[in-house]
Parts: C-alpha cells; structure tokens; sequence
C-alpha cells in the first residue's frame, strides 16, 4: 500500500525555497531596523568628532596657558599655534573633519571652525571648548 505525504519537507528530490511574501516581510523588517539604526549612528559620530575637537581645544588653550606662565606673558598677548608648539604633545593637534584652529590672545579660548555641520553647530560656526 503507497503512503502519500503531506509535505515535501522530507522529500530530497524536492527543492523548497522561500515565498515572495516571506522575503518581503524580512526584507520590511531589516528597513525598520535600518531606519532606527542609521540616524543614531550619525549622532553618535557627530557626538564623538564634536568631542574631539573639544578635547584639541582644551589642550590648545592649556598649551598657551603654559607658553604664557613661562615667558611671563600676561592676558592679552598674541599667540598661535607655532608659538605653543612645544607644549603640545606632537607639536600639532590632528585635525578631525578638516577643521582649524585659532589660538587668539591669551586669556581668550581658543575656537575652531570647519565646514561641515556638527551637532549644533553650523558650517563657519565658531566652536569653543566648553
């Protein structure tokens, strides 16, 4: 007596794929994912180069505060960053998304602008060191 299955899951001679309406709900559920993913993924590196060039300008305007105490300079000198070179580590800060900096006098923090949006900031924006 012949036996008629179901299924062909156990059958080998059978493919059996995937149906349309099966990739196109796994296909929607990644875009969901990605939609909620990519935003926050360029916030966070906003967040982190913002964050960097908060860090080059502390380390800018602690490397004139230096330059000032040892040549006896007070509030109001002129500086730049040829000037304080020596008292940053590496002689320079590496610039992270094409940004410059200005050093201005000392007793004034230091700014740096760049062409590109950042957090808040808009391009040509001066940033300071909060």
């Amino acid at each position: 007596m012949n036996t008629v299955r179901a299924s062909n899951w156990g059958d080998p001679g059978k493919n059996r794929g995937f149906t349309l309406l099966e990739i196109m709900i796994v296909v929607c559920c990644i875009s969901v994912l990605a939609a909620i993913a990519i935003p926050n993924f360029l916030k966070s590196r906003d967040r982190s180069q913002l964050n960097s060039i908060y860090s080059n300008l502390r380390i800018i305007d602690n490397a004139k505060d230096q330059w000032a105490l040892e040549n006896k300079k007070g509030e109001g000198n002129n500086t730049d960053l040829a000037m304080i070179s020596d008292y940053i580590k590496g002689a320079t800060v590496k610039a992270v998304v094409g940004e410059t900096y200005a050093c201005n006098p000392v007793g004034s923090p230091a700014v740096a602008t760049t062409n590109v949006k950042l957090g808040t900031y808009a391009p040509l924006d001066p940033i300071t060191a909060p």
